[in-house]
C-alpha cells in the first residue's frame, strides 16, 4: 500500500481533524473543509482550536506514532501578554507544575528563549496594542500534555495570546500560508 506524507499550516480557528462525531462541535471548522485529498489522512498529533502552525497528516500509523514519541521535538512561537521575564524564561526552561486531567504534573525542562525576529510569522490581529506589551518567545519540548504551552505561559504570569507550531522534528512550517498543504518525504 502506498502511504502518504504531507504538512499542512493549520489555520486559527480550524479543529485537527477531518470528522466530527460530537454534537457540541458541530459548527466547528475541520481540516477536510482545506484540503480534498482528505480520505484516509489522519492528523499526526493535535493543536487546538486556538493554535495555529505546523500540522503533519500521514496515512501510516507507524510513523505517526514515532513522530508523537517523545524523541521528536516539537517547537512553538508564542506570544504572551505582557514583557516576559528573564525569571519567568528560566522556570520554563526547569519547569513547572500544570494540571493535567486535574492531576498535578511537573513539566519536562524544556528549552525556552526570547524571540526577538518574528518576520516568519505570518500576521494576525490578536488584539490592539492599547491593552499593553506582548512578547515573543520559542519554546520547544519533547512531550505534549494537552494544552501544555498555554498552561505553562499562565503559570508563569504571562498567558498566552497566540501560539504558532514552527517545528516537529526535522519537519519546519517554513514559508507556508494558513491552509497550504505541502507533499513531503517522511523522516525516521
Amino acid at each position: 500500500m502506498i502511504q502518504h506524507y504531507y504538512k499542512i499550516y493549520k489555520p486559527y480557528g480550524y479543529l485537527s481533524q477531518f470528522v466530527n462525531h460530537q454534537n457540541k462541535r458541530r459548527n466547528k471548522k475541520l481540516l477536510n473543509e482545506l484540503i480534498d485529498t482528505a480520505k484516509n489522512l489522519m492528523a499526526v498529533g493535535r493543536l487546538d482550536e486556538k493554535s495555529e502552525g505546523l500540522l503533519l497528516l500521514t496515512t501510516d500509523g507507524k510513523f505517526s506514532n514515532y513522530i508523537t514519541s517523545s524523541k521528536i521535538e516539537k517547537e512553538y512561537h508564542v506570544m504572551v501578554d505582557g514583557l516576559i521575564t528573564p525569571e519567568a524564561i528560566l522556570k520554563l526552561q526547569h519547569g513547572i507544575e500544570i494540571s493535567v486531567e486535574g492531576k498535578s504534573y511537573i513539566t519536562k525542562p524544556c528549552k525556552a528563549e526570547i524571540l526577538n525576529d518574528t518576520s516568519h510569522i505570518v500576521e494576525r490581529f490578536v488584539r490592539d496594542d492599547r491593552h499593553g506589551s506582548t512578547s515573543w518567545l520559542s519554546i520547544t519540548l519533547k512531550e505534549g500534555k494537552f494544552r501544555q504551552v498555554r498552561k505553562m505561559t499562565a503559570k508563569v504570569g504571562f498567558p498566552t495570546l497566540r501560539l504558532v507550531r514552527v517545528r516537529i522534528g526535522a519537519y519546519q512550517l517554513d514559508q507556508l500560508k494558513p491552509g497550504e498543504l505541502l507533499k513531503i518525504e517522511p523522516k525516521f
